[in-house]
C-alpha cells in the first residue's frame, strides 16, 4: 500500500490518501473503511443525454465521487472492495444524495475521511504501508491426488491453487497406470509452485503431507528441475522444507504452522508470532487454567486488574457496526499496552485467526493467576465465554 497523503489533527479527525498495490492491500482497506466514513475515488457512471430531437443516448463517463459509506462488500477472489453509499459532494453527473457503488481496485487511489481516527486504524495504515509485510511463506499441503498451494502473509492465508487428479490404484503385477497418474499430479503441483510462488519475497516453502508423498514429490520436482533446467527451483532449493501434515486439506496448515522446526524457520515472519502466542495460550489453558481466559467478560475483568501480559484479539471485532463496541475494544487494547502488556491482533483471514474466532475472538494470557475469574463462570454465560477452568478440572 502506498501512502500518498495523510492529515490527522490533534482531535483525531482528518483524512488519508492511499493506493492499494497488491491483493493484501485490499484486505487492509476492508479493515480500515467503516460504515459512516466518507470515501473519494474515481468511478465510471452511466449518463443519459437528451439530444435536440428528443432522442436519448447513454454514455459512460469517468468522474470523481465522494460517498458516505453505507455498506461494504469484499470479494476475496477478485480482490475488489465494493462500497455503496450516497453522494455527498456536488458533481455534474450525479445528484447529491443519489446512491452509487464505488469499486476500489488495485493501483487506483482513494481518499478516506473518518469522523474519528483511533489507534487501531492508524496502526493498520502503518502496517499496510510497510514494504516488509509481504507473503514470505508459501505452503503446499498434499496427499495422493489432492494438493493446496497457499501463500501465508502477515494477515491472511491465500489458497492460490487447488489441484485434484484421480490416480489409478496399484494393480497386481502392474503399477504403470498408478505411476503415470502420480507423475501427472506431481507435474501439476510443480507448475503451480512455479506460477504462484515469488521466490524473491518468499523465505520458506513448506511441503506437507501424510506418509512419503512429500518426499516423492520433492524428489520428482528436483529431478525435473535438473532435466528441464528450472533454474529458479535449483537456486532456491534451500528454501524448501518437508514436514508432516495429516491430510492435503487447507485445515492441515494449522498443525504444520505449530511444528517447532517450522516456527524456527519462520521466526522472522509476523504470522509465526501469532501462531506461537496461540500455542502458548492453549498450553496455559491445560497447565495453568487460572492464567488463561477467553471471552469479552473475563478479559475485561483481567484488564481492570492490569493482569494481562498478552492480549490476543481478532481484527473481526474492530469491524463491528456498533461504534461504542468498537471503542470498547480499542480502549481495551490501549489499556493493555499502557500497563506494559503485549497486544497481538489476529487476522480473521489467517488460519490462526480462524482458530481464535472459535474462542470468541478474544483471549488473554495473564501475568498472575486469577482463580476468582474461574469462580464467576457459573454466574453469567451471556458472552459465550468460559474461563480456562471449565475445560480442565470442574
Amino acid at each position: 500500500m502506498k501512502l500518498l497523503g495523510k492529515y490527522v489533527d490533534k482531535g483525531m479527525q482528518g483524512n488519508v490518501t492511499l493506493m492499494p498495490e497488491e491483493s493484501e492491500d485490499m484486505w487492509h482497506a476492508y479493515n480500515l473503511i467503516a460504515e459512516g466514513d466518507s470515501v473519494r475515488s474515481t468511478t465510471i457512471r452511466k449518463v443519459q443525454n437528451e439530444t435536440a430531437t428528443g432522442s436519448s443516448t447513454s454514455s459512460r463517463v469517468r468522474t470523481t465521487l465522494t460517498i458516505a459509506v453505507e455498506s461494504i462488500d469484499f470479494d476475496t477472489q477478485a480482490c475488489v472492495l465494493r462500497l455503496k453509499g450516497r453522494n455527498i459532494e456536488e458533481n455534474q453527473y450525479v445528484k447529491m444524495g443519489a446512491y452509487h457503488t464505488l469499486d476500489l481496485e488495485l493501483n487506483r487511489k482513494f481518499e478516506l475521511r473518518k469522523p474519528e481516527w483511533d489507534t487501531i486504524a492508524l496502526e493498520r495504515i502503518e502496517m499496510a504501508c510497510d514494504p516488509t509485510q509481504s507473503a514470505d511463506v508459501a505452503a503446499v499441503v498434499m496427499q495422493e491426488g489432492l494438493a493446496h498451494v497457499c501463500l501465508i502473509t502477515a494477515s491472511m492465508t491465500l489458497v492460490r491453487s487447488k489441484i485434484e487428479v484421480s490416480i489409478p490404484r496399484k494393480r497386481k503385477g502392474s503399477v504403470q497406470q498408478h505411476e503415470k497418474g502420480l507423475a501427472k499430479f506431481y507435474e501439476q503441483v510443480m507448475q503451480s509452485i512455479l506460477r504462484h510462488v515469488n521466490f524473491d519475497v518468499v523465505k520458506c516453502v513448506l511441503i506437507a503431507s501424510p506418509g512419503f508423498v512429500r518426499d516423492q514429490f520433492y524428489d520428482y520436482m528436483f529431478q525435473q528441475a535438473v532435466k528441464m533446467d528450472y533454474k529458479i527451483l535449483l537456486d532456491n532449493k534451500s528454501k524448501f522444507m518437508l514436514v508432516h501434515a495429516s491430510s492435503g486439506f487447507k485445515h492441515s496448515l494449522k498443525e504444520v504452522l505449530q511444528d517447532p522446526a517450522v516456527l524456527a524457520k519462520m521466526s522472522d515472519t509476523k504470522a509465526a508470532g501469532e501462531v506461537k502466542a496461540l500455542e502458548q495460550f492453549y498450553m496455559l489453558l491445560q497447565c495453568e487454567p487460572a492464567k488463561a481466559f477467553y471471552g469479552k467478560k473475563h478479559v475485561l475483568q483481567a484488564a481492570e486488574s492490569q493482569a494481562i501480559e498478552t492480549l490476543l484479539i481478532s481484527d473481526n471485532l474492530f469491524r463491528c457496526q456498533d461504534v461504542n463496541l468498537r471503542k470498547e475494544y480499542v480502549n481495551l487494547v490501549e489499556s493493555v499496552r499502557d500497563a506494559g502488556g503485549e497486544v497481538k491482533i489476529f487476522s480473521s483471514m489467517h488460519i490462526s485467526g480462524e482458530q481464535l474466532a472459535q474462542l470468541t475472538g478474544i483471549a488473554a494470557l495473564l501475568r498472575f493467576p486469577m482463580p476468582e475469574l474461574e469462580d464467576s463462570d457459573d454466574d453469567d454465560d451471556e458472552e459465550g465465554a468460559a474461563g480456562g477452568a471449565d475445560s480442565d478440572s470442574d
